[in-house]
């Protein structure tokens, strides 16, 4: 009896007729194309949304350093890859992020039209009070020259000399509390002045810079529109991508208090998992909010908590005592902290600058 081959629509080599999968690349050659195989293909290639998510899902939650422990000893496929644990709880985070900040994005702007309109109405009454100010002013100070003329014969002071000291500047000195007012500025975008008069009664200058430049430039686009959104927007676009310089930065911190513990890889491993289980918690925390809201005490809690985590995890992963576990893990935190908000403070920057 003659063996029958097919050839894989995939690969294309040939293999048995019986088989059911190619032993080339591991096509399913009878499975039909619906919309659950496709939908499940997507997943699991993109995400590995397999059984290894779930063997990982409960360890990453409740053993800290357990993962990436048996990462590094070489179970490398009876759990999920580090980088694709952390992807997909990022890209989660975000995506579940975004819809909570809709809501928050119209709140923002909605505060900030009023803030903008309260601030104006301010303006708006300065001007009238100082208008009156000078008026009183000048009501004052031609009374006291009638006074003085008056009474020169006493004072001894001449007319011409009377003159001189009512309209001396120290004598009738009125300070002008603004010179660029948000008010004048609305005015002029009323009148539909051409963006570079506005720049230049901002303070902007032909020889500054063109970093100035733009900043004064997205400053007005901001005032002009008097709504933060975009700004919140770009952001959360801008966010993810700065996140993959920021990891590797705390594995390096890492690196630095465990220099006998391991390669750089090792360090990088462990901070993969480590901030997957950060945003798995962000995910939990942003899902139960949909349904009821969490009250203050247990956000402090789930912050402390996070923390305590990465004192166990450091233990487990690194063997060491609980006292340099908790000395580490602190002037790690300590020290990444800082480079967390500078970072978070330039994408915000960047994202202001273009939005």
């Amino acid at each position: 009896m003659s063996i029958q081959y097919k050839t894989c629509k995939n690969c294309e080599n040939d293999f048995r007729e019986n088989f059911d999968f190619c032993p080339h690349c591991g096509m399913n050659e009878k499975e039909k194309l619906t919309l659950g195989v496709l939908f499940y293909n997507t997943v699991s290639n993109y995400f590995s949304f397999d059984a290894r998510f779930f063997k990982s899902f409960i360890p990453l939650l409740i053993k800290p350093g357990y993962l990436a422990t048996k990462f590094v000893s070489g179970k490398r496929l009876l759990y999920l890859h580090p980088g694709q644990m952390y992807l997909f709880a990022a890209v989660l985070f975000f995506f579940l992020f975004s819809f909570s900040a809709k809501k928050g994005a119209n709140e923002f702007d909605k505060g900030l039209s009023q803030s903008f309109g309260k601030n104006t109405k301010i303006d708006s009454l300065s001007v009238k009070a100082s208008e009156s100010k000078v008026k009183i002013d000048s009501v004052l100070m031609e009374e006291a020259r009638i006074a003085l003329k008056k009474n020169s014969n006493l004072t001894g002071i001449t007319d011409k000399q009377v003159d001189s000291l009512v309209n001396n500047e120290n004598f009738n000195k009125e300070k002008n509390t603004f010179t660029f007012s948000g008010k004048k500025i609305d005015s002029l975008i009323e009148a539909k002045v051409p963006d570079s008069e506005i720049l230049k009664e901002m303070g902007l200058n032909k020889g500054d810079s063109v970093l100035k430049k733009r900043l004064y430039s997205q400053a007005l686009k901001f005032i002009k529109s008097k709504q933060g959104s975009g700004i919140l927007f770009a952001f959360l676009d801008a966010a993810p991508i700065a996140m993959f310089f920021i990891l590797p930065i705390f594995a390096l911190i890492l690196m630095l208090f465990y220099r006998k513990r391991g390669l750089y890889a090792h360090h990088l491993v462990f901070s993969f998992y480590y901030f997957a289980f950060l945003f798995t918690v962000f995910n939990l925390v942003i899902i139960t909010n949909f349904v009821v809201d969490i009250p203050d005490y247990i956000d402090s809690l789930i912050v402390l908590s996070v923390f305590f985590y990465l004192i166990v995890a450091l233990k487990k992963f690194y063997k060491q005592g609980w006292v340099k576990s908790f000395l580490k893990g602190s002037l790690s935190t300590m020290i990444f902290f800082p480079i967390l908000i500078f970072v978070s403070a330039f994408v915000l920057l960047f994202s202001f600058m273009f939005y």
